[in-house]
């Protein structure tokens, strides 16, 4: 039970990461600060439902794109979020395609960080 709640935190503040980096980046991506948090956790269920999904999907047909289903649910998931979320929003396809790579590339980066600072600082109190 723990376990799923660090790995449901992890991706929380890895896709809270994610969603600011690409928002700083991109000009047409807006967060509003009022709601950032609910459209965080739009996002997060919604990939979090989408990727399993599309895995299956792809199973079946063309196993050559399955590389490509992070990239996928990054994008349905961004656009549930735009469709839900009144604080959040992209505009222009050249936006909507920067903001999938960044917010998916932003938000692995990370999750992969975030354990290790968090087993670095256990270790170390462990130590002492």
């Amino acid at each position: 039970m723990i376990r799923l709640l660090v790995r449901t935190l992890i991706a929380l503040v890895a896709n809270a990461v994610g969603l600011l980096v690409a928002a700083a980046l991109l000009d047409g991506m807006d967060v509003n600060a009022g709601s950032f948090v609910l459209a965080v956790i739009i996002f997060t269920v919604a990939f979090a439902l989408m990727q399993p999904f599309l895995v299956s999907q792809f199973r079946r047909g063309n196993s050559a794109a399955l590389g490509g289903v992070a990239l996928i649910a990054t994008l349905v998931a961004l656009v549930v979020t735009d469709l839900i979320s009144d604080g959040f929003s992209i505009d222009g396809v050249g936006t909507w395609i920067a903001a999938t790579v960044i917010v998916w590339l932003a938000a692995l980066l990370a999750a992969f960080i975030l354990p290790f600072l968090g087993l670095k600082k256990y270790l170390d109190e462990r130590r002492d």
